[in-house]
């Protein structure tokens, strides 16, 4: 185990969930050493929460409208994260912010993956973005989830080259195969209790992978 404890840990989504089947076959080939303890989506019917049945990892769906507040769903997906004895989240293509309070359940314990090296290119529109920009260097990037859109403080990133040629169906598949192979890594990390927020000044090796 090197040291790593059994981590338990959440996955959020809303769609295909490509991050979060990449996080599955990490954790059934021992390249996280953690356990998904619970998958939560907004889409009762994405295929993520398919991919989820399939390997048996327990699921919870909700539909916001059915809640009179964000707050209200959001106590809710608490309770199944504790009840699931998750120790922290992965945020893996989830479309939804998350409230100021529910970041403060979970302080310096929710992750997310964007496709851009941040600061540039935040918000959902990222890689398109780079496109028009005329970059030619593009990337994803990992970092802490806090009150702001794509504004916690990074944790990794992996460079993508923009060829003269890409345009956004072929960057955005470069893009996810970059993020298959890092976000995994650094889940690991976290399981292996190898990443804090106070440390990320020292942990320069740890952010370009």
């Amino acid at each position: 185990m090197s040291g790593c404890r059994k981590n338990i840990f959440a996955v959020f989504v809303s769609g295909i969930g490509s991050n979060l089947q990449a996080i599955i076959d990490a954790v059934e080939n021992g390249i996280i050493k953690g356990k998904i303890g619970i998958v939560v989506s907004d889409k009762p019917n994405c295929k993520a929460l398919e991919c989820s049945r399939l390997a048996n990892i327990k699921t919870f769906a909700f539909e916001p409208k059915k809640f009179s507040s964000r707050k209200e769903y959001e106590i809710l997906i608490a309770d199944e994260c504790e009840k699931a004895g998750c120790e922290f989240i992965v945020l893996a293509g989830y479309m939804r912010l998350l409230s100021p309070w529910f970041v403060a359940q979970y302080k310096n314990r929710i992750i997310n993956i964007h496709p851009s090296l941040l600061p540039n290119f935040p918000g959902t529109h990222a890689i398109q973005d780079a496109i028009e920009a005329g970059a030619k260097m593009t990337g994803c990037t990992v970092h802490f989830v806090d009150e702001g859109i794509d504004t916690g403080s990074i944790i990794a990133q992996r460079e993508v080259v923009i060829s003269n040629d890409d345009d956004l169906d072929s960057l955005t598949e470069k893009i996810h195969l970059a993020e298959h192979e890092l976000y995994p890594k650094i889940v690991n990390l976290l399981c292996c209790n190898k990443i804090e927020k106070r440390q990320l000044q020292t942990l320069a090796c740890v952010r370009k992978f």
